[in-house]
């Protein structure tokens, strides 16, 4: 239910696709970005998902590529998701990077930046069947998520 203990190469390269745009946006922010006034208990739950979500996505060796069956589709879809976020990502840093750029959707998905990574890895859970990644994302997606459209809310506010 929770998962194998055992080092996952694709939690490594998830955390990797998730790890780059962002090492690289924190040079490249939009124009007039803040976090000030972020709600304390989205961001409790945004940090402890991000930690929980580390560490199941390293410490458990279900996510690794097995014998493909029809399970193997939600790792295929958690890959297409990833594949996706690196493509918003390069639409962002692309962009004027301005905050509108920034809390845009992507193919029909509200608030990529943070939808997208956070289903990757619901659906990288589901594929290891591993319930400590379920809950890791819903936790980060609380967090994530809600501080996104609290921000997004905030600039269409100011327009």
């Amino acid at each position: 239910m929770f998962g194998n203990l055992g080092f996952s190469y694709i939690g490594l390269l998830f955390l990797l696709m998730l790890f780059i745009p962002n090492i690289i946006w924190a040079k490249r922010k939009p124009q007039g970005y803040t976090s000030d006034k972020e709600n304390k208990i989205l961001l409790f739950f945004e940090r402890l998902g991000e930690v929980l979500v580390c560490c199941c996505s390293l410490a458990f060796s279900d996510f690794n590529i097995h014998k493909w069956t029809r399970w193997s589709l939600w790792l295929a879809a958690a890959f297409i998701l990833m594949i996706m976020y690196e493509a918003w990502w390069v639409r962002y840093f692309r962009s004027g990077r301005k905050l509108s750029d920034f809390y845009s959707s992507f193919l029909g998905i509200p608030l990529a930046g943070a939808t997208l990574p956070v289903l990757a890895f619901f659906m990288l859970g589901i594929y290891g069947k591993a319930a400590c990644m379920l809950i890791a994302a819903l936790i980060l997606g609380i967090g994530h998520i809600g501080i996104h459209i609290q921000h997004k809310k905030s600039i269409d506010i100011g327009n």
